[in-house]
């Protein structure tokens, strides 16, 4: 199968899948094979203990016709000892390193460890290249164990990617008390207007549109396409309520699906340009070190 037939599919069985009415109008047409594609969420690990390895990262990058990922190894439940923390950041450091022109790395942190927390965006970020942070749900974002690390994120100007959503379920928000939604998010981005906040997978499970009730109220955070939910017309709607500027092409691992939100979209080939790479490559041009 080749990758204008891989995407064909992804958009079908895409299609199948969603909640558009019967008398919605047909997308138009996109070859994507014209534009650069920056994934800016996605996980790996060199040797395949966590998520895919490496190699298989690649491979499929090559398939789908994705320029860069960008990849981390967070810890999805509780607290997470420092020693654990280290070991999963040395797993993308390792697959930076064998793919350094593919593979862009994020600092997974816990914020309850400070010290280890500072320690681990020197040895990260500052002296081996990851282009950003990732923080899970250990602590809310707007958790005060949070402002040292949003502040020195500040200071190196990278990004911080949030693990987010607003769970529908009442027993999947207690399962998840400290997840961030869009409400946090306005007022996190309140204290700290200058921080460059990512809201993780939009589609990420839940109530995406109160998300982006949330995000409206937010104007300095970006939010990622990513996410398992793939109602048709989730893209469209991310970039009209929120703009194409605030909008970044991602995956979360699943390829086909996150291709197929875009290919199923009605975004016009500017639109297009700043959601798949060009806001992703604006980020990365505003760090500092």
């Amino acid at each position: 199968m080749n990758r204008r037939e891989v995407l064909r599919s992804a958009s079908v069985l895409l299609a199948a899948g969603s909640a558009a009415p019967a008398t919605a109008a047909r997308p138009r047409e996109i070859d994507l094979s014209k534009f650069r594609i920056i994934d800016c969420h996605s996980h790996c690990s060199v040797d395949g203990s966590y998520a895919l390895s490496a190699d298989e990262m690649v491979e499929s990058l090559d398939l789908y016709g994705i320029d860069q990922v960008c990849c981390s190894a967070p810890i999805t439940s509780g607290p997470s000892p420092p020693e654990t923390v280290t070991a999963r950041n040395d797993l993308i450091l390792a697959a930076m390193r064998k793919y350094p022109e593919r593979i862009m790395g994020q600092c997974f942190l816990d914020p309850s460890h400070g010290a280890h927390a500072q320690d681990e965006i020197t040895r990260c970020v500052v002296d081996n290249g990851m282009i950003g942070v990732k923080l899970y749900h250990q602590r809310k974002i707007t958790d005060p164990a949070q402002f040292p690390i949003i502040e020195r994120c500040i200071d190196l100007g990278v990004p911080i990617l949030v693990h987010a959503g607003y769970p529908a379920a009442p027993e999947l928000r207690e399962q998840q008390p400290n997840i961030a939604t869009g409400e946090h998010f306005a007022e996190i981005a309140g204290r700290y207007p200058e921080a460059m906040f990512i809201c993780a997978h939009i589609g990420g499970g839940g109530d995406w549109e109160r998300q982006l009730k949330g995000l409206r109220e937010a104007p300095t955070v970006y939010v990622d396409t990513s996410g398992s939910v793939a109602d048709s017309g989730i893209v469209d709607r991310t970039v009209r309520e929120l703009g194409a500027e605030r909008v970044l092409f991602a995956c979360d691992t699943s390829m086909i699906r996150g291709l197929g939100k875009i290919i199923d979209s009605n975004l016009d080939d500017g639109e297009l340009r700043l959601v798949l790479s060009e806001n992703f490559l604006g980020i990365l041009a505003r760090r500092k070190i």
